[in-house]
This record gives structure tokens, sequence and C-alpha cells, in this order.
């Protein structure tokens, strides 16, 4: 289990050193170990440059199948742990649009309620939360998406969407606005790859076309400030910089935009009760700042 463990990392993170810290031992022994193991299947798992590790086409396999073999072992040690409440090392993953604002909350009422549980929260995009949700590297996701097979899932709260527009804009004097009337060549978008660039779309009717992009966030609000562009950003996230109240300009929307984030764990995990009333405790305990 150890040494699929390490294969594991290093296949995920490209890099030996930082594969051996999330692991907890030091980078010799984690390459040592490695190399046997590599010695005893016969394969060789990676490619070693001086600056980067890849997978051979050889280990492609290999690794696929450490996937399966710690997600069933996981699975495994979870039902032989599992009580009448969580306890212990839960692995949590939500969306990068969310994370940075919700985490930190999420973190801070799981000591209150559940102090018996050890949380190690990260944040990714949807695609890759899925891929290691599915693979038994994290228990449960939060993302913004719809269940999909294989995945139970149960919402947690709405969180709605406000226009943010640069101060001296036409739209800034508006006391409620409508996506039938923002003019879509002004739209700022994140990158394709995040969830929160397809609900705008989908929002506002529009198609990408030339429209500009951002790589996150913190940028989409310079942008803006900068009078770049006009762009939906979730109540969370406004909430956790009132310090850009005063460099944009935020207005509600009449169409009740915004998205439903849901909490996701595999259908087979035994722990299936448990996280049913993880997720009762979050819907019942929503942020502060999400809005009407």
């Amino acid at each position: 289990m150890r040494d699929l463990e390490y294969v594991e990392a290093v296949a995920e993170l490209k890099h030996f050193s930082k594969a051996a810290a999330r692991c907890n031992v030091s980078q010799p022994a984690l390459s040592e170990q490695i190399q046997k193991f590599e010695a005893r299947l016969g394969v060789t798992i990676f490619e070693r440059g001086r600056r980067q590790v890849a997978v051979t086409p050889g280990g492609e396999k290999i690794v696929a199948q450490i996937g399966k073999v710690l997600s069933a072992a996981r699975d495994l040690f979870a039902l032989s742990a599992q009580s009448n409440a969580l306890t212990g090392a839960l692995q949590i993953g939500a969306i990068e649009t969310l994370g940075p604002y919700y985490l930190p909350f999420l973190l801070s009422l799981l000591k209150a309620k559940m102090p018996r549980l050890e949380p190690h929260l990260s944040e990714g995009r949807t695609v890759a939360l899925t891929e290691k949700l599915r693979r038994g590297v994290l228990d449960l996701i939060i993302t913004a998406e719809p269940g999909e097979p294989g995945l139970s899932a149960q919402p947690l709260f709405f969180e709605s969407f406000v226009l943010a527009v640069p101060p001296r804009h036409s739209l800034a004097n508006s006391t409620c606005v409508s996506l039938q009337h923002l003019p879509p060549g002004e739209l700022l978008l994140l990158e394709e790859g995040h969830c929160l660039r397809d609900q705008a779309l989908a929002l506002c009717d529009a198609e990408p076309g030339a429209m500009r992009h951002s790589t996150s966030l913190e940028t989409l609000w310079h942008m803006v400030a900068a009078g770049e562009g006009i762009s939906l950003l979730p109540a969370l996230a406004l909430a956790a910089r009132p310090d850009l109240r005063a460099r944009i300009a935020t207005r509600p929307l009449e169409d009740e935009a915004g998205r439903w984030l849901t909490l996701k764990w595999r259908a087979s995990d035994p722990r299936e009760a448990r996280f049913r009333e993880l997720a009762a405790l979050l819907s019942q305990n929503p942020p502060p700042g999400l809005g009407a």
C-alpha cells in the first residue's frame, strides 16, 4: 500500500520532492522504494529527467491499475472504520471559484460541529476533482455540476451571481439588471475548464466568440476595475473582497442567476449515510454572503 501511494503521488504531481512531502517521507526514501517497486514489476514507470518527471507508456497502465487498487483499499478501510459519526481524515475538494471563499468557513464549521474529524481541503477544476473522487484520492467534492453516473450527490445551497461593471459604466446606475440587457461583446469570462465560464455563457445565452478571458477570479476583478469589460461574480467571492467595492460597481440581477453547490461522493462508498448527514449539516449552516 505504501509503495502504491508513492507511485500515485509522483504520477499526479510529476515531482519526486513534492510527492515525498505529501507522503510525509524523505525524497531519497521515496525514490528508493519506487525503484525497488519498478524492479519487482520489471517495468519502468517513470521517465526521470533533470527538470521533470513523466509516466512512461508502459507505466500508464500500471498507474491506472494502482488507482483502482487504492480506491478499493480506501473503501475497505472506510467500511471497517465507519461508526455513528465521521471521524479521522477526510479528503474534501472544492472548485477553484468556490474554495478560497468557502473552505475557511467550512473548516471552522467542521471544527466546531465535528471535532473528531480531520478535514484535508484542496481546490481544483471540476474535471480534475471528479477524476480524483472516482480514483479514491478524494472522499468528497463540492462542485456546481449536476449528478453523474457512479456518484451520489446532495445539494448544499444556492449561490447567486451579481453583475460587476466599471464604476463609470452605463449599467452602474441601474437598480437591477436583466441578463438579456447585458452587452455580450463586453462580457469577460474565465478561461476554458472553469465551470463558472460555462454557467455565465449559458445564463447570458451567448457564444464565447472573441470574448476576453482570465485565468482566475482575482484577475477578472482587476480587468473589470480597469474598464476592460463586465462580468458575473459569485456572491461568496464578492463578499470575501469588500475592498473591491471602491473599484468596481456591482448590481443584482433580475433573473435569479446563480448556481447550486452540490456535495458529491462515490455511490459505492460505504459512508453514504454519514455523508448525507454531513450534507444536511452544511445545508443548515450556509456561509454568510450568499445574497438573496
